[in-house]
């Protein structure tokens, strides 16, 4: 897989919903050669624009941001208090190293009642957000000279290679992140013009990518996020969603989208056509910015989403396949290049 290097740069720098900053940098850095014109909306969306032939548009949004915390109180001994930006599961919270982006950025540690002190009531209980506080190390009156009420805090987690398969913090979704502006790098003669997002606040509501879809008035949409590869022992095939290793996703429907059935079809084509691996994607629970390409603008639009299998999602050891992230730049590539030679017509 190539570009490895900067994958791991996107997915190890912190990026908060709302506080996407640092993933816009590189957004920016990355794509500025590579589109005809480049914008920032007052959400802090970057849309990057690649002319076509014909008078159409595709969007085709991939979320800068990921799940987070903010500050809301330290105490006299100075450990801080949090309030969640994006769905966590508690238990993952335990022994985590995090980074509070105040006035610089401070290592701080996950800290809970210990194990020991712990009666049988305490050690049956599910843990819960409120359980958990950070401890920098250091007093109230210091950590008052560097941090406030509002700072954001994200988690630490360097990328490794696990055999053919890539680990990291945030692959939710720096993954598609990268997708995207690989699939920019690639990209010939589109008929239509595409608009490539990298949107915000998709973990607290889908927020940029209705945004974008109200300003650009899309008559085709590709979401592009990661899904559930519940692949591992104790589930099911019929409960799995994906597995690694066995190809992009075309997503048919999640909790917030039931892609359009014309455009499933065509992905579908589209991998026949171009020996591209797939496989289907039907979530349960969980939304993508493909509602809002889908839905939030007048008329709608014609919208569908390619989707990254991946493991452990929500926690700091998420794991995506490398071939999975190859087919995925593939299918999104072609996908857009031959909008145009297929019949949208409602049958």
């Amino acid at each position: 897989m190539k570009n490895k290097k900067l994958l791991a740069e996107i997915c190890e720098v912190a990026g908060a919903p709302g506080h996407e900053q640092r993933v816009r940098e590189i957004v920016l850095r990355e794509v500025k050669n590579l589109v005809d014109e480049i914008r920032i909306d007052n959400m802090g969306n970057v849309v990057a624009i690649k002319k076509g032939k014909e008078n159409k548009k595709v969007m085709i949004a991939a979320h800068m941001d990921e799940i987070g915390f903010m500050v809301t109180h330290i105490d006299e001994k100075g450990f801080i208090y949090f309030h969640t930006l994006g769905g966590f599961d508690p238990k993952t919270l335990t022994a985590q190293r995090v980074i509070i982006h105040g006035k610089k950025d401070i290592v701080g540690v996950m800290g809970s009642k210990p194990i020991h002190l712990m009666n049988t009531a305490d050690r049956a209980k599910v843990p819960t957000i409120k359980d958990f506080f950070i401890d920098t190390g250091r007093s109230k009156k210091e950590l008052e000279k560097l941090v406030s009420v509002g700072d954001t805090i994200t988690r630490e987690r360097k990328m490794i290679e696990m055999g053919d398969c890539l680990n990291c913090k945030s692959l939710d979704n720096r993954v598609s992140v990268f997708i995207l502006i690989e699939t920019l790098k690639e990209l010939k003669n589109p008929p239509y013009d595409v608009y490539a997002v990298f949107t915000v606040q998709e973990e607290i509501g889908i927020r940029g990518a209705n945004v974008s879809s109200m300003d650009i008035n899309p008559d085709f949409g590709f979401g592009l996020d990661t899904t559930i590869a519940f692949d591992t022992p104790g589930s099911t095939k019929q409960e799995q969603v994906s597995a690694l290793g066995e190809g992009a996703c075309i997503k048919v429907m999640d909790s917030s989208t039931v892609c359009d059935y014309r455009m499933v079809a065509y992905m579908k084509e589209i991998s026949k056509k171009k020996k591209i691996k797939t496989q289907l994607e039907i979530l349960p629970a969980g939304g993508t910015d493909t509602a809002g390409i889908q839905r939030m603008n007048p008329g709608g639009s014609i919208a569908g989403a390619v989707s990254i299998p991946t493991r452990h999602i929500h926690q700091v050891i998420e794991m995506v396949h490398k071939k999975d992230v190859r087919d995925s730049i593939d299918l999104l590539r072609h996908c857009v290049e031959n909008l145009n030679t297929y019949d949208w017509n409602f049958k």
